[in-house]
C-alpha cells in the first residue's frame, strides 16, 4: 500500500508541475519552482525592483511568465560559433 501511495504523489506532483508549466501568470511559489531561485531571493528582487512583479491588490504577487522569461535571458552572451556566423554575415553584407 505504501508503494501506491508514493507512486500516486509522485504522478500528482508530476501533474500539478505540468498545469503549472502551461500557465501564463505564476504567483511566488510557482515563479520559485520555474526559475529555481529561492523565495526569499525572489523577493529581495521584487523589494529592489529588480523583476517585472504585479502587485494588484497591494498584497498578493503575480509574475506574467512572458515577462519573467525575458528577464531570465536578458545579458545573455553569444557563443563562439554564434560570434563568428555573425561575423561572416557582416563581411558579407558589406560587399
Amino acid at each position: 500500500m505504501e508503494n501506491t501511495e508514493k507512486m500516486i504523489l509522485t504522478k500528482l506532483d508530476s501533474i500539478e508541475e505540468m498545469i503549472s508549466s502551461r500557465k501564463e501568470i505564476l504567483n511566488m511559489r510557482e515563479l520559485a519552482k520555474y526559475t529555481g531561485y529561492s523565495e526569499s531571493t525572489l523577493y529581495k528582487k521584487v523589494h529592489y525592483n529588480k523583476i517585472p512583479f504585479s502587485k494588484p491588490h497591494g498584497k498578493m504577487l503575480f509574475f506574467e511568465r512572458k515577462k519573467i522569461d525575458k528577464w531570465l535571458l536578458q545579458n545573455s552572451s553569444m557563443s563562439n560559433s554564434e560570434i563568428s556566423l555573425e561575423a561572416l554575415k557582416r563581411v558579407h553584407s558589406k560587399k
